[in-house]
């Protein structure tokens, strides 16, 4: 037996475990999907072939000693290429992070997906430094929505959408700090979790905005989602901000019920700017879900004014000095927003340090008498590459920086969400499935009902 194109990390995991395919056959399985399929898409950085055999075939003598090797046992993955891969540089994106000396050890994350079985394939094409929206990248070109080749993947972890959304690997870990997950969860039609902050360890990985950074998995199954998060969960002292919390597996409750849960749409803010495509994908799920409260979620706007300012100044603060020594190795879009972020004023940053602190106690509120919120994921389906402006709400705007319009007000102070693929004509849009904090596993119950129902669905990829 070998993996199919689709098949899902627990199908695979059980045929691996069970004797009746070989980890190695995934492997190679995948591997030859790359070399047919990345040609077009552009989702991979680097290819680590003879790591991934070599733990194929450990995983493999395991499992013929009679050794449990995981949940995960056999199952492909990639990384965004701002994790740490052993005997790699971590590029990030950048031209000027390919003269680091190879990463001594993997990135945390790695370390728990491959103790579960997992086997790492490659690391992945992303936006610059991780300051995108797009999933264009000037030093490795852009990658290439699995549904139209002509269109994004959106940012910046571009390149995890695309591998994932063309069925090229089951499983990617990406990073969102205003909406890197759930963008191109929505343009590339699959499952994304950005868990609550500090849930995920993000050590040896690198950052963006540390008081923002996220990572997560992407998947084409929210039970996969689930498998993934599961085994990468726990404290680890080389993040800070990682929580002491002990483990709270998500997958063994995905299936109760969502009828006791206390649903609601995001209204005002999160109504507008918004295409007919995205008001009809939230449409779907709040029918489907029996929602019809809506909860406005005040001064949204002001949130994501707040999240651009401490973006912008940590960013430009975690790159000073690479802007004054190397400035022309930037791409030129990023460099500029962070040339200007280092001259925002100390005061608009303490302002909006203060009013993060309002904000999260008043979305506490909001929790006391919601279990979940529904929101879109982007203002629209995936527009075209290089495309430069679109019109929201009758306003020309730039598309760079208005697609993580409805997904900034909510990673600014850290709620979990699963973003789920709602599959329309031609193209596929994700919804927002917005929980209290450390409730991942409402979220997931959510969407897996969804897709249950046949409403949340990642689409066959159509343009490879």
């Amino acid at each position: 037996m070998t993996s199919k194109p689709e098949m899902t990390a627990a199908e695979i995991a059980k045929a691996v475990a069970g004797g009746k395919m070989s980890a190695l056959d995934a492997t190679e399985a995948a591997l030859e999907r790359i070399k047919q399929h990345d040609g077009i898409l552009n989702s991979f950085t680097d290819v680590t072939a003879d790591r991934a055999r070599a733990k194929a075939r450990a995983i493999d003598a395991d499992i013929a000693a009679g050794k449990d090797v995981g949940p995960l046992a056999g199952v492909p993955f990639a990384v965004k290429n701002l994790f740490d891969v052993a005997g790699l540089p971590t590029r990030a994106g950048s031209k000027i992070n390919r003269d680091r000396a190879p990463a001594a050890r993997d990135a945390t994350l790695i370390e728990r997906m491959e103790a579960a079985g997992a086997v790492l394939i490659g690391a992945l094409n992303m936006g610059e430094y991780a300051y995108d929206f797009t999933g264009e990248n000037v030093h490795d070109g852009p990658s290439r929505n699995p549904h139209d080749t002509t269109r994004m993947t959106g940012g910046s972890s571009g390149g995890s959408g695309s591998a994932v959304g063309g069925a090229l690997v089951p499983i990617a870990l990406g990073s969102d700090t205003n909406g890197s997950i759930r963008v191109p969860s929505s343009f590339c039609g699959i499952f994304g979790l950005k868990p609550t902050y500090g849930r995920l360890s993000r050590a040896r990985s690198f950052p963006f905005v540390a008081s923002l950074d996220h990572l997560g998995p992407f998947a084409r199954s929210v039970a996969d989602l689930a498998l993934a998060y599961d085994a990468m969960q726990g404290p680890d002292s080389e993040d800070s901000a990682c929580t002491t919390r002990g483990l709270e597996p998500t997958l063994p409750p995905i299936a109760n019920p969502v009828s006791d849960l206390r649903i609601a749409i995001a209204g005002g803010y999160f109504q507008k700017n918004v295409f007919p495509e995205a008001v009809e994908a939230v449409s779907r799920v709040a029918k489907a879900l029996g929602a019809t409260k809506v909860v406005d979620i005040p001064e949204a706007a002001r949130a994501r004014a707040a999240a651009y300012v401490i973006s912008t100044t940590e960013g430009a603060s975690l790159h000073l000095d690479r802007l004054r020594q190397r400035a022309n190795d930037f791409d030129p879009a990023v460099r500029d927003r962070l040339i200007a972020g280092a001259m925002v004023p100390a005061a608009l940053v303490d302002r909006a340090q203060k009013f993060r602190r309002w904000y999260r106690a008043e979305l506490a509120e909001i929790f006391k008498s919601v279990d979940v919120l529904l929101a879109p994921a982007t203002p629209c389906t995936a527009p075209k590459l290089g495309q430069v402006n679109f019109n929201l709400d009758g306003v020309e705007l730039p598309v760079r920086a208005n697609i993580g319009i409805h997904t900034q007000p909510i990673s600014f102070i850290g709620l979990p969400v699963v973003a789920v693929p709602v599959p329309l004509e031609p193209l596929p849009i994700g919804v927002q499935i917005i929980a209290a904090p450390w409730r991942e596993d409402i979220a997931l119950r959510v969407a897996h009902a969804l897709e249950k129902m046949g409403v949340a669905a990642a689409p066959s990829p159509r343009g490879i």
